[in-house]
């Protein structure tokens, strides 16, 4: 099993390199030539640093980054580390940023921490619940009980990265809830794992965007999928849920709307 600890210390790594080059004026690149995927220095340098750390300790895993790729892939624990899960918030200075580190076992996911060093919170699971550390103290987290859509809070980070019938099922969903909200990336799914909203349905994720959080939203009773309900770790459409319950209907409509549309599509 990871210890605490040494999630504390990727969370003490990251925090180095990112935070002092938060809110300063730097050099954002491009990587999406069709559209806009910011990168900056900080991405970068603390992937590096992440990646030494992790290197150092267990060298006979595997890693797969989002600035740096994979090595050793085939080993049967791979790391999956994304430096600044929310760059575009990181350069904008909005404070909804964090840095994701997840623990592959044989392809899935057995722990992982969310860190976000400016308001000091790091949320984190190995295997005995997840937890919270920061300002609020520390403490076990736990999904809510809620079943009923129109008691649910939703979140997502933006209706624009759903693909057409993506975006009809979502608004269908988005209808039947009682609040709908859009931004926060990583920390939506941390609000959930810590009872504060019910549902996450997100599109086009990479791995390193959902590993390190599966582990903090199943070990604190939710549920995480891709939109088929297969295994969420390889990314793609994902919905995360308080509860098996929710999670459910939450499928039930993303589904049942696609295949409505599709079948108008086909008329």
């Amino acid at each position: 099993m990871i210890s605490p600890e040494f999630l504390r210390r990727l969370a003490m790594v990251a925090a180095r390199e990112a935070l002092p080059r938060f809110r300063l004026p730097g050099l954002v690149a491009n990587k999406f030539a069709a559209g806009f995927d910011p990168v900056t220095e900080a991405d970068r340098e603390t992937e590096k640093a992440l990646r030494s750390l992790i290197r150092a300790e267990f060298p006979e895993h595997g890693l797969l980054g989002e600035e740096f790729g994979a090595e050793g892939s085939g080993a049967r624990h791979v790391w999956v580390v994304d430096p600044i899960d929310g760059t575009r918030s990181y350069i904008s200075g909005i404070p909804l940023w964090g840095t994701l580190v997840g623990l592959l076992e044989d392809g899935n996911a057995v722990a992982g921490m969310m860190a976000q060093p400016f308001i000091g919170e790091l949320f984190y699971a190995t295997g005995d619940g997840s937890h919270y550390e920061g300002p609020h103290g520390q403490g076990q987290l736990s999904t809510r009980a809620t079943e009923d859509l129109c008691e649910a809070t939703l979140f997502t980070t933006t209706p624009t990265i759903f693909e057409p019938g993506q975006r009809t099922s979502f608004h269908q969903l988005e209808r039947q809830v009682r609040l709908s909200r859009y931004g926060t990336d990583c920390y939506a799914y941390c609000m959930l794992a810590a009872g504060q909203i019910d549902i996450v349905v997100e599109a086009g994720l990479q791995p390193y965007d959902i590993v390190a959080l599966i582990p903090i939203i199943e070990q604190a009773g939710g549920t995480v999928t891709g939109w088929d309900g297969g295994p969420a770790e390889r990314g793609g459409g994902i919905v995360a849920a308080a509860n098996a319950a929710l999670h459910a209907k939450v499928i039930e409509i993303l589904h049942g709307t696609a295949r409505q549309s599709g079948s108008q599509r086909d008329r």
